[in-house]
């Protein structure tokens, strides 16, 4: 068998590094695969042997040209390891424009660095990489490696297109299951791509010409082709597991990675349960428990045990006062046991980017860890990495996608927070003194909920030079701003940003002649209107709703009086409202309010135009003036 296994070694290897010396010359690329595109990807091989349930080996060849020095990340030639990956071989050579070969890089050439991040202490991963600086343009890399690896439950799946603006020339890949493990696999995005099926496993992409990024254009893997694969027995170093539904998967996941690692001391026990005394309600606990844990702890990224998966026990935990979303979230789980109040370890991926767990394929997802505490109106989900969010606050990271929660009888998906437009309200208020001579003077007052709350909590810990600077570049419209008094409130319990700013500004309405000439939308203007394409491509999405209240009281110069002023506007559609209002009050003043609501949606790129047009029609109201004149 031992003859067996060492033929289909030496097929595998003809097949991938036996290509034609054109693919190292610039010429040679077809002219429409060059027109988008910062780099090429000539030739990309990758066969992925499956031994058995703990041993896979990656036999790769990616042949790129590069254009430009954007395209410079596409050469790719990296490889990370540890302990449980094994590279066998690693090499790469460098072509001119013209195909001639400039160096050779063997393996003792290659970086090899700690791939630790600069947050964290305990990460054992290393990464070997090309450290080449081009002298011109276009050059090209062709990079080999051999790895083996002997953590299955991560398995080196297709995802050929995997930035804007890179053509790809030909992208293969093959499995070869030569321990005939029973595999589970997904087509995702295959049928708009020229994608063929050689046979089961094998599949190749030939001549696709680079996406253009576009505004509000899609996160790039919801519309590009992934072939996902996963073992359904896989070990994870030396944990032997089953895969066959995310039930199955979650209560692996409880028992081999979860389960001992909750012990806390007694000391810390009697603590949170002192703390919580008395209190009959178990999500007044819960919140009692969450402001525990963040004063007591702090967050620093930790990648060891069991591929990174594992959490630390909480008795370190607790003991040393640092952790990562695992740890910090395992200790918040066991805080809560404590005292009676339940609560799910719950796998997410952590982004602005909303992105879900695949629902329909159990594999290893996920890039964070977060606690769910369930509840009769709707789960309540616990950022246990943050000390200063509020209890139960998400938006802008794990909001709105789907997650696995890890419970003693298995997994289930659910789906976190949806924070709506009416939850996600920024309310500014001013009273604003405009003179004769066009400055003004005003009081401003903003509060922020939901979404638009994430956006602005955090600037109350900025030093009070960074906080003017912040101001200066949100009104950066207004010339010769002054602010002179700044007030901000986190009211966390409420999760209300209150944000409190006097302020001046000198010739702020143009005087012309008898008649100065103002624009009322003092404070919130949306200026920016979205890139106009004559063919867009591709259909977008605008990922949160929110809704802007604005609500401006002027008091206008003595002597002066109203000359023209718009009667307002009122805009209705599928992608929002908009509605502005003027009204003359008692006292020589001006009421300006304006209502702006954004919905959440994905769109048809053929409806593009109809969201620009009115986007376009807000930005031209939020400029609209009045015309003041003396008596």
């Amino acid at each position: 068998m031992k003859y067996v296994f060492a033929a289909i070694h030496v097929l595998i290897v003809i097949a991938c590094y036996s290509q034609p010396k054109d693919l190292y010359k610039s010429n040679t690329i077809p002219t429409d695969l060059k027109t988008k595109a910062n780099a090429v990807i000539r030739y990309e091989n990758k066969t992925v042997e499956v031994i058995n349930t703990s041993e896979i080996k990656v036999i790769s060849k990616r042949i790129v040209t590069v254009l430009n020095k954007y395209g410079n990340r596409h050469v790719d030639a990296v490889q990370f390891y540890d302990d449980n990956t094994e590279i066998v071989s690693i090499s790469a050579s460098i072509y001119d424009a013209y195909g001639d070969l400039i160096k050779n890089i063997k393996e003792r050439d290659f970086k090899d660095n700690s791939a630790v991040s600069d947050f964290s202490i305990y990460e054992d991963d290393r990464v070997k990489h090309l450290d080449y600086n081009p002298i011109d343009y276009p050059y090209s890399v062709e990079y080999q490696s051999e790895v083996i690896y002997r953590n299955t439950a991560f398995f080196p799946d297709w995802r050929p297109i995997n930035d804007f603006f890179l053509s790809i020339e030909h992208s293969e890949y093959k499995i070869i299951n030569t321990g005939n493990v029973e595999l589970k696999t997904k087509q995702e995005n295959f049928e708009s791509f020229p994608i063929t099926e050689e046979k089961q496993h094998h599949y190749i992409l030939k001549n696709f010409n680079g996406i253009e990024y576009e505004s509000y254009t899609p996160a790039l893997f919801r519309i590009t082709p992934r072939y996902k694969v996963t073992l359904r027995s896989f070990n994870m170093i030396g944990v032997e597991g089953v895969n066959n539904n995310w039930q199955e998967f979650g209560k692996w996941m409880y028992d081999k990675l979860l389960t001992g690692t909750g012990d806390i001391p007694q000391s810390t026990l009697d603590e949170v349960r002192a703390l919580t005394n008395g209190v009959t309600n178990k999500i007044e606990r819960a919140k009692l428990v969450y402001q525990y844990m963040q004063d007591k702890t702090r967050y620093i990224s930790i990648q060891v045990g069991i591929g990174g998966w594992k959490p630390m026990k909480a008795l370190d935990v607790d003991n040393l006062g640092y952790s990562d979303c695992k740890g910090l979230t395992n200790y918040t789980k066991s805080l809560l046991d404590a005292v009676d109040v339940p609560s799910y370890y719950t796998v997410v991926y952590g982004g602005k980017d909303i992105r879900s767990i695949d629902k329909e394929f159990s594999s290893i997802q996920g890039n964070h860890v977060i606690l769910c505490v369930p509840n009769e109106q709707e789960p309540i989900f616990l950022e246990c990495t943050s000390q200063t969010n509020p209890f139960g606050f998400i938006a802008g990271f794990t909001d709105d996608r789907d997650v696995l929660l890890v419970k003693p009888n298995g997994g289930e998906i659910i789906h976190t927070k949806i924070y709506s437009q009416d939850e996600s309200v920024q309310f500014t208020k001013a009273d604003i003194i405009l003179d004769g001579n066009g400055n003004i003077e005003a009081d401003v007052s903003i509060k922020t909920t939901g979404y638009q709350y994430s956006i602005h909590q955090g600037l109350e810990r900025e030093e009070p030079r960074e906080q003017q600077l912040y101001y200066k570049n949100y009104w950066d419209y207004i010339n010769n701003l002054s602010v002179s008094d700044i007030q901000l409130v986190n009211d966390k319990s409420s999760v209300v940003y209150n944000e409190n700013i006097k302020l001046t500004a000198k010739n702020y309405a143009s005087v012309t002649g008898e008649r100065l000439i103002v624009q009322p939308n003092i404070f919130n203007r949306l200026n920016s209107i979205p890139v106009r394409y004559t063919n867009r491509k591709l259909d977008f999405t605008i990922n949160r709703a929110f809704k802007d209240v604005d609500e401006y009281i002027i008091k206008l110069p003595s002597g002066y009086k109203i000359e023209a002023m718009s009667e307002g506007s009122i805009i209705e559609n599928k992608f929002g409202n908009y509605q502005i209002s003027l009204t003359e009050i008692e006292g020589n003043k001006i009421k300006y309010t304006r209502v702006y609501t954004q919905f959440k949606g994905t769109y048809d790129k053929e409806e593009y135009k109809a969201f620009r047009d009115f986007r376009k029609q807000i930005v031209k109201n939020d400029k609209s003036k009045i015309a003041l004149i003396k008596l």
